[in-house]
């Protein structure tokens, strides 16, 4: 069979199920191709995508200028390794740093290699400036959290599917509840060696948690009070995807309604990727002032692929693309329809209990137990009326759509979603 054979969804699904290892359960649907916020399968149906690759295509499938950046640097060079210096990785770190308001970028490639990145950065800065004994340092984490799949990030979650028969884990890390202001006091005011506090400003994962309002710069607070750095992870949630161009800008008053200035949370260290890619390659990076990042030297961290051009070219594309196209202000203000939409319905009916979210990540609760089939039920039959979207924690929905959404595609999708869930009535 020629490796470019079309073949049908039962035989695409097929092929993965015997010869790729089984470490996800997707819906059954096979895609081959994407523009905007549409995705056809292999039969040629057409499906809103209401995941969005998981927040990494907030730019829309296939957008022609990312496209065409990572074509024409595809034709030219591709990898150099950080061995030698290429053309285009200096620019997109100039972007980045000046797009954040960061003085330097460590480039790398996924976002849980980002998340390891920003952990390395925080120890060294431990020992290094803060002073605390080699081999002590402390890193404080949430429950629920959800960071990356390595032996690391695994070793301070909480989830079992995650962990079990993953161990022995690593060690230095301590656990508290998310949008536990309380809880983070104590622990800062019980552990002298604590270097730093990794937090994602929405747990997306955990579906879809936001925070207490001022939770974020009261735990900023704590972290300055303490000397102990705050670390966003805004791998999801960053690049527009809440309303703002970081989850960490808070509430702070834009004029436009999206945020480009200094946000009202600024993090000591930034982790960003997936939408920094705009779904087209992989581009994650750190960012860090120079008494943070400077604890980095040669030989200490790195990555061939990290900083290649392609990445470079892409990810001044992608994030190009949010401000022109004002996607930060789009999924403010669709964001806002879309859940006084859903909450005018869910007094309507008893199959949903509530919709929460910023921006355009969102997540509806399905009154049904956690153990149930009933959301995955659901998911099948948006699937049917022509909407993809995905259940986490079992009775949770996640519906992220491309941020290049119009308005009458997001009422469009609403009546998908609502028609569908009167049918679980």
């Amino acid at each position: 069979m020629s490796v470019l054979e079309q073949i049908t969804s039962e035989d695409a699904i097929a092929l993965e199920d015997k010869h790729g290892a089984h470490n996800y359960h997707p819906l059954p649907v096979v895609l081959n191709r994407g523009e905007g916020v549409y995705v056809w399968d292999v039969e040629g149906k057409k499906y809103y995508d209401f995941l969005s690759a998981y927040s990494a295509v907030n730019q829309g499938h296939c957008h022609p200028k990312i496209v065409d950046a990572m074509t024409e640097q595809a034709q030219t060079l591709t990898l150099t390794s950080r061995a030698f210096h290429n053309d285009r990785l200096g620019q997109f770190e100039k972007y980045a740093t000046e797009t954040f308001h960061f003085d330097k970028l460590l480039p790398m490639n996924t976002g849980a290699e980002a998340v390891e990145t920003a952990l390395k950065i925080c120890r060294k800065w431990a020992y290094e400036k803060k002073g605390i004994p080699e081999n002590q340092a402390q890193i404080v984490v949430c429950t629920n959290n959800f960071h990356g799949r390595t032996t690391t990030i695994i070793s301070f979650s909480n989830d079992p599917v995650a962990r079990k028969n993953f161990g022995p884990y690593t060690e230095g890390f301590l656990k508290i509840e998310y949008d536990n202001l309380k809880a983070l006091e104590e622990v800062l005011k019980n552990n002298t060696n604590v270097g730093g506090f990794l937090v994602e400003p929405i747990q997306g994962e955990a579906g879809v948690f936001v925070p207490s309002d001022g939770y974020l710069k009261s735990a900023k607070e704590l972290c300055e009070k303490h000397n102990v750095l705050f670390i966003a992870d805004e791998v999801q949630t960053g690049i527009a995807r809440t309303g703002r161009l970081l989850a960490t800008c808070g509430n702070c008053s834009c004029p436009d309604k999206h945020c480009s200035g200094t946000p009202e949370v600024k993090p000591d260290i930034l982790i960003l990727g997936k939408a920094l890619s705009g779904g087209a390659y992989p581009v994650s990076a750190v960012l860090a002032n120079d008494d943070i990042m400077g604890v980095i030297r040669p030989g200490n961290h790195g990555s061939t692929f990290g900083g290649n051009p392609v990445a470079a070219v892409v990810g001044m594309a992608a994030l190009a693309i949010v401000k022109d196209e004002k996607l930060a202000q789009n999924a403010f203000e669709l964001g806002e329809l879309f859940r006084g939409e859903l909450n005018r319905f869910i007094p309507t009916c008893t199959i949903v209990t509530k919709v929460r979210g910023k921006g355009l990540l969102n997540a509806i609760l399905i009154n049904d137990t956690e153990d149930s089939s009933t959301a995955w039920d659901i998911c099948m039959a948006l699937k049917e009326n022509g909407l993809l979207a995905k259940p986490t924690h079992g009775n949770i929905i996640r519906f992220a759509p491309p941020l290049v959404i119009t308005e009458e595609q997001l009422l469009d999708c609403v009546a998908i979603i609502t028609d569908t869930l009167r049918q679980f009535e």
